[in-house]
């Protein structure tokens, strides 16, 4: 076991500097200089030369032991992901700021989404083909239909502005929360449960299903107990998809709900050429991906005593 574990971490760092070589490249390489894009076209020859001398843009970009992209890894393995020239503060400490507003928005989405939507599909595959499945289905497409940034503008504008039943902006107490964590939850509901649907359907045809029929079990038990247990797998695994953009934020609901995450963070460095911040997320996000995989593959061994690690 811990021998996998150990060849999968190794797995990670080739990985891990492929994306860093990558990130590097998109922003320091293909985007053009950095003081252009914060100082302006207009911007002189010695306010551009001194910007590149202050932040060290005038440094060899690859081909040196005091390139930038050494000093690039080096800072990010102290922990330090530049400085934001937009907010004066280091990205360490805006991302740091922004991943509690992120985490209470996308975590009870995450958690809540994914319960309700089992258990839709649990209802659907035990009543298969009858009218509480169709009925389902019928749901879960008219669900898929329908925009995500419809949901936003119609929670906003009958619960909140016309029933007003939810705060609209801002990020004051948990009640602020709530039509975007709804929004959230709705939004994705379709799509999760004809996917964990399609998931418990695969096992419910199976021949060991018919063995346990045979014996007399119950039919609630063998769906719980039975199915569900081995079509965990893929359901772990559409799950985990998910995890990283936990801690990335939402762009939309933090956006048009006044959220101060990382995807409102993303957002506004955009907006302002602070490609220092968006470098920030962009590689955080990347790292988070490759250690959930980690934990991913590693969660099979529990969820499936067929899977053995070797």
């Amino acid at each position: 076991m811990w021998r996998y574990v150990g060849k999968r971490l190794l797995q990670v760092v080739p990985t891990t500097f492929g994306i860093l070589v990558l990130t590097f490249v998109l922003f320091n390489v293909v985007g053009g200089s950095p003081a252009e894009t914060i100082l302006g076209k207009n911007a002189t020859a010695e306010a551009i030369a001194a910007f590149n001398r202050l932040h060290g843009f005038d440094k060899p970009l690859l081909f040196a032991l005091d390139s930038q992209f050494v000093t690039f890894v080096a800072n990010l393995l102290k922990g330090e992901l530049g400085y934001s020239v937009e907010l004066k503060e280091p990205v360490t400490s805006v991302l740091l700021r922004g991943v509690g507003p992120s985490l209470s928005l996308t975590a009870p989405i995450l958690v809540g989404g994914t319960l309700l939507a089992l258990m839709l599909a649990l209802l659907s595959a035990a009543w298969r083909g009858k009218w509480v499945d169709k009925s389902i289905l019928v749901a879960s497409t008219v669900l898929m239909s329908v925009n995500y940034v419809v949901w936003v503008l119609a929670g906003q504008f009958f619960l909140a502005y016309k029933a007003g039943l939810f705060p609209i902006w801002g990020y004051e107490s948990a009640a602020y929360l709530a039509l975007p964590v709804l929004i959230g939850i709705v939004s994705s509901l379709g799509v999760d449960v004809r996917f964990f649907r399609t998931a418990l359907l695969d096992e419910i045809y199976k021949p060991y299903i018919l063995t346990a029929r045979s014996r007399g079990q119950s039919a609630a038990y063998i769906l719980v107990f039975h199915v569900l247990r081995n079509a965990l797998i893929p359901i772990a695994t559409y799950v985990s998809l998910s995890i990283p953009y936990l801690f990335s934020g939402s762009l939309l609901l933090e956006s048009f709900f006044g959220i101060p995450g990382l995807g409102s963070v993303a957002i506004n460095a955009i907006h302002s050429s602070d490609m220092a911040v968006v470098r920030g997320v962009v590689v955080m996000s990347a790292l988070v991906y490759q250690f959930v995989n980690l934990a991913t593959d590693l969660a099979y061994a529990a969820l499936d005593p067929r899977v053995r690690l070797k």
